[in-house]
């Protein structure tokens, strides 16, 4: 693999997350793409998760947050709320990815014991790859405090595709250590 400025590997990683979200929203349902659903293992290599569907997080979450929480609470027709929803992400939502930042999180479930190991671990390696594209992320692991902005936002987005998925759900946020990560072959 081929080594990247940080700040150009960061860059390219956010964009190409984008387009592939984009990807899937406007022609796959909302569906996730392999690409961003990166296999999760510990620095000695081994496995934890083949495939854990992770989320961008934008610099300022507010609004999308705001717009998720009003459809899902306007109806109890979960199907009107999630049309909504994947048309807001569908336009324009990935459109400019320097709006979002180089966090990404994942949703488990209420005392997700994955999610404890994870946590432990403190750093694991995330393993992205789609389209001939790969990219290895070290990233520092950490559980979401109730209040954080990005669980909510996290929490918020998922229900659109998971209506049950409750409160107390578990939030981990995964931040790359842009001088460690890698990518093949070299974008751009």
């Amino acid at each position: 693999m081929k080594r990247l400025s940080n700040s150009e590997l960061k860059s390219n990683f956010i964009a190409w997350q984008c387009r592939l979200r984009q990807m899937a929203m406007r022609d796959h349902g909302g569906t996730p793409m392999p690409g961003f659903r990166p296999q999760v293992a510990s620095l000695m290599g081994e496995i934890i998760i083949p495939e854990m569907t992770i989320l961008l997080v934008p610099n300022n979450p507010e609004e999308s947050t705001a717009f998720f929480k009003f459809q899902l609470q306007k109806t109890n027709d979960h199907r009107q709320a999630f049309e909504a929803g994947l048309k807001y992400l569908a336009a324009d939502f990935y459109q400019l990815p320097e709006l979002f930042s180089d966090e990404i999180t994942a949703v488990f479930a209420k005392g997700s014991a994955t999610a404890a190991r994870l946590v432990k671990f403190k750093t694991v390696l995330l393993d992205f790859e789609q389209y001939a594209q790969r990219y290895r992320l070290s990233c520092a692991v950490k559980r979401l405090a109730p209040r954080d902005i990005s669980r909510e936002a996290s929490l918020w987005h998922n229900r659109l595709f998971n209506p049950n998925l409750g409160n107390d759900a578990e939030v981990l946020s995964f931040r790359p250590n842009w001088k460690n990560a890698m990518a093949e072959p070299w974008p751009g």
